[in-house]
């Protein structure tokens, strides 16, 4: 009882002063182990139990909350086959708010100061836990072009963590990806700092409405060597501030992001977690970013295991904390051995200071030292809604982009039976993506679900008596429990037998179907039937024999919990499909990389160098006819005209061209866009802005082709 009453005190005496004068208050008063333990942020998926409705703290976690209170925990609710966690042993919404309440208790009434945890969720298309929304992976995300719907979808991801009880989402991802070949192009919003940072500002704008959103990764890590994951980035300074670092700082000045992540990978030779010029000079001094900076899963014990720049732990420790890493993910090195160096003179008190500030700073501007605990009933009710499913679905109606159509969608009243048929026709963790939880079959419509239900058509699997095929193919970044994983939880690739090409650790050489898909295709498109090819993947594909050969060819990306219903939407035009590539795609791996703004160079020997699909074209059940453009100053005016018999939406794009640079770094320049609805034969006038420091006559309006 006396424990209790001292955290009583502290609060009170807290509550009646500010924030910077309660810091100072807890800081003098913290051992060195407390301040370390506030740095610290281990996994947490193991240190719960459960057995049917019963729910227990580990003696780990107690024990850790004894010697050395924890600051934070990450993934306590993560669910999926590395954390050994099914729909059965995993927690559900009410569960989550009750396990959380019970941590935060141990930490406020068992603990010395009373210090409250700050509890870390995985969120990059929606909260990875069981019975929670799952939208589609950030690259579909990106194709919707549409910052006004990520935001809200910001809003509902953000909101369902807090219901349960945790305060930092990880996510959104802002990596510039262009490689394919790169296991986690799918988390990405694609190819370009412009509209990677709009579109990552709107869903940090929607997150931290209800907790605080974590930039990943800082920085360059999706142009590794070789496609491999974790691999070096090969650019120089400058590149690296033209087209690496913009979209985190808008994100960061205009978004108010509240964390940021590093990444794995070095630069010129300097890991990024130990790089002091990105995470002090850039981030906080010239950014003026004001949160908490977190190292990747293990990212700071690699400083000393992987890339050899620490000769032990401690001094892997004192390297993060002072190029200005916070709070180490996986805790191994400021947990322990962080103190070692502080006695060897690695780092001093000061500097631990330092990330403590930011950590308490934090955990008071989230409000926990006044309300640390949820309403487990709310979790309940309010988290994995029906309003939140439709959300969902709206982010994968936008996302899907029509590359070809000669003219057979949408269907008519002509075809009355149709074959739906393919490796991602029917397999529901296959249109899912990586990053997602175990999942309630009812709550999720595949493909074949989708067009069933929409009632418009006999589907059969008969092929010879079909009207049309609807023929879905791709990849798939779905795990299972026969996979290995690394400590960080990417996928080891091994013999195991999986259909499992894509996601965290699994890097590709080519960008081939797998599992005898092309010779399915072949065969299907030598019937001579209407074929509507439909990919679900995580990375752009080898798509040449769909383009040539099928009547309409519809990418989805990983479309989420209600990719079915969407993809039904689309073949009837209930729904008009409207995507834009956010990243381009390739002919062949021999163009990589192929991006839109790289400087123009000549053709291959064997193929043109230009992509099979450029960044930003998407087609259209209607036409757009553009007209009476008007350059004044900064701003770029034209009218869009919706010259075709159906309503649809169009984006309109910005691009900007140096005609003279002192540094040749990109051909042109996304610098504007906006999504537009017309109805047919509706005019628009619309009105873009170049940036006041370039020069208006190098920008033009441009729509997909």
């Amino acid at each position: 009882m006396r424990r209790w009453y001292i955290v009583i005190l502290l609060l009170t005496a807290f509550a009646s002063c500010k924030s910077p004068d309660k810091i100072d208050q807890l800081l003098s008063q913290m051992t060195l182990e407390e301040k370390c333990g506030q740095l610290t942020c281990p996994i947490g998926f193991n240190l719960y139990g459960k057995d049917g409705d019963s729910l227990w703290l580990t003696d780990d976690f107690i024990g850790m909350m004894d010697t050395m209170p924890l600051g934070s925990c990450w993934a306590v609710l993560r669910a999926d086959p590395w954390a050994r966690k099914t729909v059965e042993t995993g927690l559900h919404p009410q569960e989550s708010a009750r396990m959380l309440n019970m941590m935060q208790r141990q930490a406020i009434e068992n603990t010395r100061l009373g210090i409250p945890l700050l509890f870390c969720e995985e969120t990059p298309h929606g909260h990875m836990a069981v019975g929670t929304t799952v939208f589609p992976t950030g690259i579909g995300q990106a194709s919707t072009w549409d910052p006004d719907l990520l935001e809200r979808m910001g809003e509902v991801m953000g909101r369902e963590i807090r219901l349960q009880g945790a305060h930092v989402g990880y996510g959104p991802v802002l990596d510039i990806a262009r490689d394919p070949r790169w296991s986690r192009v799918e988390e990405t919003f694609g190819e370009d700092p412009y509209l990677s940072g709009v579109l990552g500002t709107a869903v940090v704008k929607g997150m931290q409405q209800h907790v605080v959103a974590t930039l990943k990764h800082l920085a360059a890590y999706g142009v590794p060597q070789g496609g491999h994951n974790a691999a070096t980035a090969d650019v120089g300074p400058n590149r690296l501030k033209h087209d690496y670092l913009p979209s985190f700082e808008m994100a960061v000045k205009e978004g108010k992001a509240g964390s940021v992540m590093t990444s794995y990978n070095t630069i010129d030779g300097v890991p990024c977690t130990a790089n002091a010029w990105l995470l002090q000079e850039v981030l906080r001094n010239t950014w003026n970013f004001k949160g908490v900076v977190f190292s990747d899963l293990n990212a700071v014990n690699a400083l000393y295991a992987t890339h050899h720049v620490a000769a032990d732990p401690a001094e892997a420790a004192a390297l993060a904390l002072k190029a200005g890493v916070d709070i180490d993910l996986g805790g191994y090195n400021y947990g322990g051995f962080l103190k070692e160096a502080l006695q060897r003179g690695l780092v001093t008190e000061a500097d631990i200071d330092r990330a403590v500030r930011h950590v308490l700073q934090l955990k008071f501007d989230l409000g926990l030292f006044d309300d640390p605990y949820v309403d487990e009933a709310l979790a309940e009710t309010e988290v994995g809604t029906a309003e939140s499913a439709q959300l969902a679905k709206q982010v994968a109606l936008e996302s899907a982009v029509l590359l070809k159509n000669n003219g057979i969608l949408p269907f008519g009243d002509q075809i009355e039976k149709v074959a739906v048929i393919g490796q991602n026709a029917d397999k529901m963790y296959n249109q899912l993506g990586d990053y997602t939880a175990p999942q309630d079959p009812e709550r999720i419509v595949t493909m074949l679900e989708g067009i069933r239900e929409k009632g418009r058509v006999e589907v059969t699997e008969n092929l010879s008596t079909a009207d049309a095929v609807v023929l879905v193919v791709g990849g798939s970044s779905a795990r299972d429990f026969k996979t290995s994983y690394e400590e960080t939880g990417a996928a080891i690739v091994d013999d195991h037998v999986s259909d499992m090409d894509c996601g965290e650790g699994y890097d590709r050489s080519t960008l081939k179907l797998w599992g005898g898909q092309e010779e399915l295709m072949q065969r299907v498109y030598a019937l001579g039937k209407p074929v509507v090819t439909v990919y679900i993947c995580g990375r752009p594909m080898e798509m040449n024999m769909a383009n040539e050969q099928s009547d309409a060819l519809l990418l989805m990306w990983y479309p989420g919990m209600e990719g079915g219903s969407a993809l039904a939407d689309i073949l009837w035009g209930d729904y008009n499909p409207s995507g834009k590539l956010p990243i381009s795609i390739p002919r062949s791996v021999g163009q990589i990389p192929v991006y839109y703004s790289q400087p123009v160079t000549g053709d291959y020997v064997e193929e043109s160098a230009k992509p099979l699909f450029p960044f930003g074209y998407g087609l259209s059940y209607t036409q757009f006819e553009y007209s009476d453009m008007e350059i004044k100053e900064d701003e770029v005016s034209v009218t869009v005209t919706n010259v075709g018999a159906y309503d649809g939406d169009e984006v309109v794009q910005l691009y900007y061209s140096d005609k003279v640079s002192p540094l040749a770094l990109s051909s042109k320049t996304l610098v504007g866009f906006q999504r537009i609805q017309l109805k047919s034969g509706e005019s628009k006038r619309v009105s873009l802005y170049c940036s006041s420091r370039l020069n208006p006559s190098g920008c033009f309006a441009f729509t997909s082709l």
